[in-house]
């Protein structure tokens, strides 16, 4: 059975875990399509191909610390092995590989993880995603009273 797209209309919200694996490929957790960075961690204020808002996101301080957690644990077992099986291993050796290893992998992880997060936030409707514009909401409400008075 074949999907029907229309054309020009708004893609269907995916479900959370396609939400959070587009996130984490950099991509526009609604549509898949757009990118989601600007920048190295500059997330785009909103997405080129179905223009979702990404303005209202809070990802704050939640990837770093995801990214620590992640890397903490992968080189705490990495030394660990490293000194059980390799025990005649010069510490220039630890010194050079660990804290550069360390680098790279938080570099490597942090954008990815910050688009995680970010379509997290998008698929658990957080932050602004799940709600319509403020200004919709206000010409409703608006609307709402002069037909109350109309009565």
């Amino acid at each position: 059975m074949t999907e029907m797209r229309v054309y020009g209309a708004a893609p269907a919200a995916p479900d959370g875990l396609a939400a959070v694996r587009r996130g984490f490929t950099c991509r526009c957790p609604r549509c898949g399509g757009g990118r989601l960075f600007g920048r190295f961690l500059k997330v785009e204020h909103a997405c080129s191909a179905c223009g979702q808002e990404f303005h209202h996101h809070r990802a704050d301080d939640f990837p770093p610390y995801i990214v620590m957690f992640i890397v903490g644990h992968l080189l705490g077992y990495g030394i660990y092995v490293t000194e059980m099986k390799l025990e005649g291993l010069p510490l220039a050796v630890h010194a050079l590989l660990w804290p550069s290893l360390a680098i790279v992998l938080c570099l490597a992880l942090l954008q990815p993880v910050k688009g995680a997060v970010v379509g997290l936030q998008y698929a658990l409707g957080m932050h602004g995603f799940g709600r319509p514009p403020a200004d919709a909401a206000v010409q409703s409400r608006a609307g709402d009273e002069g037909e109350r008075r109309a009565r």
